[in-house]
């Protein structure tokens, strides 16, 4: 079986050593390439063709955001980072990284991990993102380099999906839910900007990015769209959110329970906290029939079963298509359920958000 080949770019000498001599110690891994700043990260990816990169996102000479910009639009190749970020702007061009196409991030070792625990965590991390198909990213778009253009049309709708006003029988949403994983910062970033501004329901959302990460996604999410986008606090009403995105703290779950917001440190569900299920099913139980949901790109199969007891309540329900997931596990299982009112391209599921806040309830057939 051929090795799994791995370019490290890490602008420390003491932590690249360290990374490399963790991938030398698994005999699947070979690397093949070592980098000190992002120009070289560059250079090396174009003539190496890794198999996946380790990728800091401090680095001299060109950042680690500008080289995933670059490595994304012209030798597209999936990107691990591996940071240590804990400033907000350290955060913030980590989220700019996750949108422009990196796979996933990864905290870099605090030094207080029991030993080796880290280290499989590293190389877990990093298998598993080398798995991940990527193609040129929308991003590279603003650099002149062409891409595949997204499915266009009506898109593919699933085999027993009916018209959003059929669904619902013309129900407006009072409330809009979104869940993602991998792949979701730029998912939800490309929803929530398609979504025009006078749909002012309140909209919740999930996404799984571990702690640190998480802190400050809201914040930076806020600066990247016209709608305000904030963490909760536990028993806010669902109606102060009007208007604007509720998002989940990291490590708590969020639900909605007599028209209040509540936030729940129960245990993981599908190993996750917080988790989409949890969200989609409350959603099913409080509001089910004016409840409009989506399931975006994402490992595994959270958010599937909350997105069923969404759509069997009489709300909306719409998966994410697999031509445009970075990830096609979650909202590939939710097809499977039959979940999924319509299973759409990315570019397509903000506006059809906002056209189930116009659809207004037909007028009743004379007996």
């Amino acid at each position: 079986m051929a090795k799994l080949r791995v370019l490290v770019v890490e602008d420390s000498v003491t932590i690249r050593r360290r990374l490399c001599e963790v991938l030398a110690a698994d005999r699947d891994v070979q690397v093949i390439g070592e980098a000190g700043d992002g120009k070289r990260a560059i250079e090396l990816c174009r003539e190496l063709r890794p198999d996946v990169v380790s990728l800091d996102m401090m680095l001299p000479i060109m950042t680690g955001l500008a080289a995933t910009e670059y490595i994304m639009a012209y030798c597209p190749t999936p990107i691990l980072i591996v940071s240590a970020s804990t400033n907000r702007g350290e955060l913030f061009r980590t989220y700019e990284a996750l949108t422009a196409g990196a796979v996933d991030v990864l905290e870099k070792p605090r030094g207080d991990e029991p030993d080796g625990e880290w280290e499989q965590r590293y190389l877990a991390t990093l298998k598993l993102v080398a798995r991940i198909k990527v193609i040129t990213h929308p991003r590279g778009r603003s650099l002149g380099v062409a891409s595949p253009a997204p499915p266009g049309g009506s898109g593919p709708v699933a085999a027993n999906a009916t018209s959003a006003a059929g669904t619902r029988d013309g129900a407006v949403p009072s409330l809009i839910a979104l869940g993602a994983s991998t792949g979701g910062p730029g998912a939800l970033l490309d929803v929530l900007t398609a979504i025009p501004l006078d749909l002012t329901v309140p909209i919740a959302m999930v996404l799984h990015l571990n702690e640190p990460f998480g802190a400050a996604f809201a914040s930076w999410l806020d600066g990247q769209t016209n709608r305000r986008v904030g963490y909760p606090r536990d028993g806010e009403p669902v109606a102060a959110w009007t208007g604007r995105v509720v998002m989940a703290p990291p490590g708590r779950h969020l639900l909605v329970e007599g028209g209040k917001l509540r936030l729940s440190g129960a245990p993981e569900r599908n190993f996750c906290r917080p988790s989409v299920d949890v969200l989609f099913e409350s959603l099913a139980r409080e509001c089910g029939p004016t409840t409009a949901a989506c399931l975006l790109t994402g490992m595994g199969r959270d958010g599937a079963e909350g997105l069923l007891a969404i759509r069997r309540a009489g709300g909306y329900t719409i998966a994410q298509d697999e031509a445009t997931s970075v990830v096609y596990g979650m909202p590939r299982e939710a097809a499977m359920l039959g979940a999924a009112s319509a299973i759409l391209p990315l570019g397509e599921i903000g506006r059809t958000l906002g056209d189930l806040g116009r659809v207004r309830p037909p007028a009743k057939e004379r007996a």
